[in-house]
């Protein structure tokens, strides 16, 4: 039985200062409403009548309105169910609003003017995303456990060189919302999940990071040429490049829907364009789509894997001959400068295959986004680069889109990565060896 006093007025004021992300964000599924009817916050006829709603949007409101007349427990108890179903963020974002509330009530008893907070512009009402929300994960922040003396003190004589504070700058570039003239582009709703989750992981990586947000194609390749002449890459060993829009094979869209080609990007951090780069390894993550064609999937036969076929590799170029000439003492006590290859020590992740979509959750972002997070926290402190995207592969080919009824319903999808590394590229997090 629900008491006669109702929800306090700072916990009423919380939910609805916080209303518009938890519509965006929150995830009302069946375990979280089941959370609320075991703790008799929610009737069985008020659960059925949410998930009735056709959309994840209207669930959200629904819940937020019947939460304030549920009683004085039904606050506490929806913030146990957002940590009960992985919705930690939501639960912080709830408690960080109840922390200000209680400062601004012991500063003044007076009226509380009109916070900034509440004067954000509002944004539009648009139709509902034609993107369906396909799983329910939410993206893991979790602390980055560190590297180990003994880790690197066994590994850095084999890895490239990484330790300088920051690690280098990191450059994430997010198109969400395009021109209204081009309805082939449509605004890609969880797309600043994907910002919030590379910013602070690269951040907890100990990298500068820089963001900028909704920019034509010209302004994506201005971005890009700044950051490559910025100064500090002279002094960091390494930098990341992140390029989340819309694309297609080669090329992602900027705003206008201009391309812009990643080959060019590719050569804007090449030894001769970005020589304060050179011997450093360059990390690029690309979340876009590289195609139309979205994976339906196979169904997997029964038996054992194929093996490999027996190494039978041989050298494209001609074997050199070994010979020994009277020049070659001459040669020795020349001083020839070391030439390096046009681009090198790079490494680039893609969401998807060539020719594929790439999937995305509205609420929680990009499927591709999440691993790559959720692997750079778990596994950086004793795996390099290189095998942490392999095992990035391995989650996503794991993935499954849940949409019944939709043409997303089981759907796949398959990452990849190319790499021009020449050693392991370890992160070494919060390890400083002694200068």
């Amino acid at each position: 039985m629900l008491g006669e006093c109702g929800m306090q007025e700072q916990e009423k004021r919380a939910l609805r200062k916080c209303s518009v992300s938890l519509c965006n964000q929150l995830v009302v599924d069946e375990e979280l409403l089941q959370m609320l009817q075991a703790d008799d916050i929610l009737t069985d006829g008020m659960a059925e009548g949410i998930l009735a709603e056709q959309t994840s949007r209207k669930k959200s409101w629904r819940l937020l309105a019947l939460l304030p007349k549920r009683g004085p427990r039904a606050f506490s108890s929806f913030c146990l169910a957002l940590r009960g179903t992985e919705q930690q963020h939501l639960h912080d974002m709830l408690m960080d609003q109840i922390k200000r509330g209680r400062e601004d009530c012991v500063e003044s008893c007076l009226p509380l003017p009109t916070q900034e907070d509440s004067a954000r512009i509002k944004r539009a009402r648009t139709h509902e995303s034609s993107e369906m929300c396909l799983d329910a994960d939410s993206p893991v922040i979790t602390g980055i456990l560190p590297c180990s003396k003994g880790f690197y003190d066994a590994h850095c004589k084999q890895a490239y060189k990484m330790v300088s504070s920051p690690r280098g700058l990191a450059l994430i570039i997010s198109n969400v919302t395009f021109d209204r003239e081009i309805p082939e582009l449509v605004s890609r709703v969880g797309g600043e999940v994907d910002v919030e989750v590379l910013s602070r992981v690269f951040a907890d990586l100990d990298f500068s990071v820089v963001v900028f947000r909704n920019l034509t194609a010209q302004g994506m390749k201005e971005c890009v040429e700044q950051f490559r002449g910025r100064p500090e890459h002279q002094v960091a060993d390494s930098c990341a490049v992140c390029l989340l829009s819309h694309g297609m094979e080669g090329a992602v869209y900027g705003t206008d829907g201009q391309l812009l080609e990643l080959d060019w990007v590719f050569q804007v951090f090449d030894n001769a364009r970005c020589p304060q780069l050179q011997n450093k390894p360059k990390m690029f993550f690309i979340q876009a789509c590289r195609g139309e064609e979205m994976d339906s999937g196979v169904e997997q036969a029964d038996g054992r894997d194929r093996m490999c076929s027996p190494g039978c590799e041989e050298r494209d170029a001609g074997r050199e001959e070994e010979r020994e000439t009277a020049v070659s003492q001459d040669r020795d006590r020349e001083r020839l400068r070391v030439k390096l290859p046009q681009r090198s020590d790079m490494i680039c992740g893609f969401a998807s295959l060539k020719g594929t979509a790439a999937m995305r959750n509205t609420k929680r972002g990009s499927w591709y986004i999440q691993e790559l997070n959720t692997a750079l926290r778990q596994r950086t402190q004793d795996t390099h680069l290189s095998d942490i995207l392999v095992q990035v592969n391995a989650c996503i080919k794991q993935r499954e889109g849940y949409a019944p009824g939709t043409a997303y319903h089981r759907c796949k999808e398959m990452s990849e990565f190319t790499s021009s590394l020449c050693k392991d590229l370890f992160l070494f997090p919060k390890y400083y060896p002694e200068q």
